[in-house]
């Protein structure tokens, strides 16, 4: 029986029925050791009913043992890997030893499925005990999994100790019982009266020890004190009694000061052990498997008969094929009141009984000193660790291994790997760290420096200062150090030094990677180029990588073909999805959310956005998530969300100013210029659009003051100033000069409309027949439902209302269908000025989806099953057919076909080089 626990229950009831209704959710207990989250735990699991229950629990041990708590939850289940999407399937049993695989994204999404089908048909309780032990590489999986299980009937549970970090989920403090709880508990243990004896309710728990204080009694005065000196501590109230006397519970005797508690306690209790018992105890702290601690006995000298001593001290029992101790601070009190010789001689004799990933531990753990042979096979247990995906386990043996390596140079390069694998694993802290240590041993080598010099650039550019980012990779003499250099001076918006960066890589041989980085170089520099890029876009049936396919998309922006770039940029994001995309998805995100944002799909935009955004956070990429707040705070203010485009838009400058990533930093100043153009306050935004341009790399950049003259040029003749309008409309006819795009032409075109319409002055009757060439160039929906709201309004005023009906229908209904609020509500009032009432457009049913339910439903009519959706979701199918279980009846349909019938994606191309 648990007591004064009332508003944990109630909370872990709370988690449990939300699952059972198809809401689930996690919760964490955290509180110190022996405060009764395990108690509360295993309470939790029984009060589930039929839900069927998992359970793991971290072991301090096996905490760098990648996948060892995953291994354990998920052991009853795996009968249902088949059932997974193909990607997420290998991911899992790479995971489980079954398969090769290295994607931790893929390995999350796996488990999320694995756990949705075996919550079928009663549902799910996951409970992990002791998770600040739990290895890093299932702590990951688990984590993902726990903040996206919104639409499954899976309830997880986690007990943590201390302060353990754990990010995103709700957590309740479980604290020490107050006063009358702990009297409570007391008394059922140790009755005044001398009748039931101590500790009889707490039997199973104590492992039968203590039967011996029967009858001995516990005084009012003594169990307040003794709840004041604990804190209320469940297991530490347990513990002092069964060690105080009888005439110091009574009260006759005064309390030893200090109690004898908690790991105190248990270090008396060990050393209180005969010197072979002590031993085996040893043994078993390291390693739980009864046939291999006898075995280890064995080979010891120490007899297999002290184990029962153990557990005649309450301190060990023996359950199925496993040593248990009674809690997990006996195991620490073993372990920390052991003399180091006498632990390495444990892990010696382990190390020789033992393979794999097993016998590398043990053989650290009995090393003396650096050792080669040691260091290698901890060097091979992280490759095996990093190849399923497990890159934080990998870079904590990496670690260790360089510590015990000798070559100065050997260490070096092992701290680089460990480096690499710590970043790979989200802990960019831990990442720089390593890389710091390992330029300290680098010595001479001229390459090895390089290599460190190339990481160092790579972490400041996701991380940190793109510019220094920028003055790192300069330096580099490879062309993948140019090319990352490349990449930062144009996110820092520095012109000048990818015009350099591009004259570098002209020394390096002909080839795809080495064509995009002049081609551009020289395009910028006014000294030609096309050559290079074309060349360069003829080898894309070559290309493999996400990476190689986003240069490949800068080099068809840069040639003006806007539909190829686009293409280019999905093929990006979809194999990024799919395979090799370790480190990359999140940034390739950026592009493809702003493309879809930039088409005036805001939906769409907004969930690829948001699900980019939590990747970079998971990954620690924290310039890629400035990206997408800023792209999420141009989402807003085109929907004129003023709050929610404020706030994404501070968080955005909150990363980029600092960290001096111009592209960023621009994109959410863009964000609030457009916010104040949609909501009709053009003094505001011309302000804005004005610092834009003058804001230097770091600040602003160039693409950004490129891309925004349009919105600038209007929000100047809007707030009065024909000056500043014709002066940015010459610069956008010098940087549109060799734009070959319709769409590029019909933005300069409107441009030209708004500015000669303007000089006419008030009396003018005619729109310039600008604005109609611009609506027969749009490829652009959202673009050209502006150029007819611009039309349109000069039209009614020139007292032509019905042309201007037609221009500013369309509009409203291209604007309505996005959501674009601001635009609509102001052409619908231009509709009503013109004679008409503004109608809902045809398809205003879609509207009625979620973000994330309009892009499976795109999925669907592009002919995906629920498995592939899944797979490129990060979903599980069951979530997959939950979500179209709800846009059935919102649409008024019933099957796939009719749904692939109503979605119509017109996708407008959009060139990298102009996505802000």
């Amino acid at each position: 029986m648990l007591y004064g626990r009332t508003v944990e229950i109630a909370a872990l009831d709370d988690v449990i029925a939300r699952a059972l209704d198809g809401s689930g959710t996690a919760l964490v207990l955290r509180g110190e050791a022996g405060v009764g989250k395990t108690a509360l735990l295993d309470l939790a699991a029984a009060r589930g009913g039929a839900m069927r229950v998992l359970r793991t629990t971290g072991v301090e041990p096996e905490s760098d043992l990648a996948f060892a708590a995953l291994h354990q939850l998920l052991r009853p289940v795996v009968g249902l890997l088949d059932t997974l999407p193909e990607p997420q399937r290998e991911a899992v049993r790479g995971a489980l030893g079954l398969a090769a695989s290295g994607d931790r994204f893929l390995l999350a999404a796996g488990v999320l499925s694995l756990l949705a089908e075996a919550a079928v048909p009663d549902g799910l309780i996951c409970v992990v005990d002791d998770f600040q032990w739990v290895d890093r590489a299932s702590a990951d999986a688990l984590l993902f999994t726990a903040r996206r299980l919104g639409t499954e009937r899976i309830a997880m549970l986690l007990a943590v100790r201390g302060d353990a970090p754990v990010k995103g989920l709700p957590s309740v403090n479980v604290g020490g019982l107050d006063d009358a709880a702990a009297a409570e508990l007391l008394s059922a243990q140790a009755p005044t009266d001398g009748g039931a004896g101590l500790l009889s309710a707490q039997a199973t728990t104590d492992g039968g020890a203590g039967r011996e204080e029967a009858g001995r009694a516990v005084s009012e005065r003594v169990r307040h004190d003794l709840v004041g000196l604990t804190g209320g501590n469940p297991l530490a109230l347990r513990e002092t009694v069964r060690r105080l006397t009888p005439g110091q519970l009574a009260g006759r005797e005064p309390l030893p000061d200090p109690l004898p508690g908690g790991r105190q306690l248990f270090g008396e209790q060990v050393a209180a052990l005969s010197a072979p018992a002590r031993l085996l105890a040893l043994v078993a702290a390291v390693e739980g498997d009864l046939d291999l601690v006898l075995r280890a006995a064995d080979r010891l000298g120490t007899s297999r008969t002290t184990l029962s001593e153990l557990e005649a001290a309450g301190l060990a029992t023996v359950s199925g094929a496993h040593v248990r101790f009674r809690h997990p601070l006996i195991r620490s009190a073993v372990y920390e009141t052991t003399a180091p010789a006498t632990r390495r001689e444990a892990h010696a004799a382990l190390a020789e009984l033992t393979d794999g990933d097993r016998r590398a531990r043990h053989l650290a753990g009995a090393a003396l000193g650096p050792d080669e042979v040691v260091a290698a096979a901890l060097a091979e247990s992280a490759m095996r660790a990093r190849d399923r995906g497990g890159f934080g386990d990998a870079a904590t043996a990496l670690a260790r291994a360089a510590e015990l390596t000798p070559s100065p140079l050997t260490r070096a390069g092992r701290l680089k790997d460990a480096a690499v694998n710590a970043w790979l694993g989200g802990r960019p802290g831990q990442a720089e760290s390593l890389l710091a240590e390992a330029r300290e041993h680098a010595g001479s080598s001229p390459a090895l420096a390089m290599e460190l010099a190339q990481l160092r650039g790579r972490f400041e550019l996701n991380s940190g200062d793109a510019a220094e980012a920028v003055r790192i990779l300069r330096a580099g003499e490879s062309l993948g150090m140019l090319a990352d250099a490349a990449e930062a001076a144009s996110y820092v918006g520095d012109t000048a030094a990818i015009v350099e960066i591009g004259r570098q890589a002209a020394a390096f041989p002909e080839g795809f990677l080495r064509d995009v980085i002049v081609g551009i170089g020289a395009m910028l520099d006014g000294a030609g180029g096309h050559d290079l890029l074309r060349r360069a876009l003829g080898q894309v049936d070559e290309l493999g990588e996400p990476a190689e396919f986003m240069w490949a998309s800068a080099a068809a922006s840069y040639l003006g073909e806007a539909d190829l770039a686009a293409e280019l940029v999905e093929r990006a994001g979809r194999l990024a999805r799919m395979s090799g995309m370790v480190g990359q998805l999140p940034v390739v995100l950026e592009f493809v959310a702003t493309a879809e944002r930039i088409a005036g799909r805001l939906a769409e935009s907004q969930a690829i956005a948001e699900e980019g955004l939590e990747l970079a956070r998971e990954a620690g990429y924290t310039n890629t998530v400035a990206a997408h707040l800023a792209n999420l705070a141009v989402v807003a203010a085109l929907r004129g969300e003023e709050e929610a485009c404020r706030r994404y838009a501070r968080d955005a400058l909150a990363i980029a100013i600092p960290h001096r990533v111009g592209l960023r930093a621009g994109t959410a100043a863009y964000a609030l210029a457009m916010l104040d153009l949609g909501l009709g306050r053009y003094a505001a935004a011309h302000e804005r659009f004005t610092a834009i341009t003058a804001a230097g790399p770091g600040a602003g950049h160039p693409t950004v003051v490129w891309r925004s003259t349009p919105d600038r040029i209007e929000a100047a003749v809007g707030a009065g100033d024909p000056d500043v309008a014709k002066a940015a409309l010459e610069a956008y006819e010098r940087w549109s000069a060799h734009a070959g795009t319709p769409e590029s032409r019909a933005l300069l075109a409107r441009c030209r409309a708004l500015v000669a319409a303007d000089g006419a002055g008030d009396g003018a009757h005619e729109p310039p027949a600008a604005f109609e060439e611009a609506l027969r160039l749009h490829a652009n929906d959202f673009e050209s439902a502006r150029t007819g709201l611009l039309l349109g309004e000069r039209l009614r005023r020139a007292h032509r209302p019905g042309e201007a009906r037609r221009h500013l229908r369309a509009a409203y209904e291209t604007f309505q269908r996005a959501g674009a609020e601001p635009w609509a509500r102001r052409a619908q009032s231009e509709l009503r000025a013109a004679g008409e009432s503004a109608r809902a457009p045809r398809n205003a049913a879609l509207d009625l989806l979620t973000p994330q339910e309009l892009r499976i439903a795109g999925l669907v009519a592009d002919g995906l099953s629920s498995k592939e959706i899944a797979a490129q979701l990060f979903l599980s199918p069951r979530t997959v057919e939950y979500h179209l279980y709800k846009i059935y009846p919102k649409l008024g349909i019933g099957t796939r076909t009719e749904l692939a019938r109503l979605v119509v994606l017109r996708k407008a191309p959009v060139a990298p080089q102009d996505m802000l």
